[in-house]
């Protein structure tokens, strides 16, 4: 189901009955405010809509995917990687040391952590596309930091040629601390990353593969991020 915000603003679709959201990259409101304000605006000062997001939130038999744009969103609405944090302490995603939009085909390590979307994708190194001029992880509060670090809240990590999360540019291609490019709520239903698995879960999207992939499946291993969506969903 395609629904804009126009849609839920005019009452012409509802989130009740759904119990997955996919927020996608791309530049809402031309990012003219600092990506995903404007997106984020619409949300938490239209009290009808916000109350809505937070019924689907709250709701245990709900997931949520944020990429990109959607990643900047998720991260504002408060969804990863708690709610209830300070508006001044929440985690977000900020303008790219390189101070440029940065898109490239780089190395990222999936971690252990409880996101429903990378069950089974722990210990994986993977090539994914990037494309954001804002992605790298902001923490204004140490405490809330060093306490995701500690959950496996951020569990999928840039690294270098040899494995390892990486601050360095380019493999890092924003800045982020500890190389961090995603972000997952406590329980696993939402997560929030700035790569691009969507554009990357085919085979012949890559910009390189190994040599023994060639010939084989034309899935790649992301596919199973959404596999995984599939099968939550079956048994939510």
């Amino acid at each position: 189901w395609d629904i804009a915000m126009s849609d839920l603003l005019a009452g012409r679709s509802k989130l009740d009955g759904f119990h997955g959201i996919g927020f996608p990259g791309g530049f809402a409101y031309a990012d003219v405010l600092d990506s995903a304000k404007g997106w984020a605006g619409v949300i938490r000062f239209n009290p009808g809509l916000l109350e809505q997001f937070q019924r689907f939130h709250d709701r245990p038999d709900t997931f949520s995917l944020g990429i990109c744009n959607g990643c900047q969103l998720s991260a504002l609405l408060g969804w990863v990687p708690w709610p209830g944090i300070e508006t001044q302490a929440q985690p977000r995603f900020v303008h790219n040391d390189s101070g440029r939009f940065e898109s490239r085909f780089l190395n990222v390590q999936v971690l252990e952590s409880p996101s429903v979307m990378l069950k089974g994708m722990e210990g994986a190194t993977l090539g994914v596309w990037v494309a954001h001029g804002e992605g790298r992880a902001h923490f204004p509060n140490a405490e809330v930091e060093e306490k995701v670090l500690a959950q496996g809240l951020a569990p999928v990590r840039y690294v270098d040629d040899t494995g390892e999360a990486t601050t360095a540019y380019p493999m890092n291609p924003n800045g982020s601390p500890h190389g961090i490019a995603a972000l997952t709520s406590e329980d696993g239903r939402h997560l929030a990353i700035m790569p691009h698995p969507e554009r990357s879960f085919l085979t012949w999207q890559w910009g390189w593969i190994p040599q023994d992939w060639k010939g084989g499946s034309t899935a790649s291993p992301w596919l199973k991020m959404f596999q995984n969506a599939r099968e939550w969903c079956d048994g939510a």
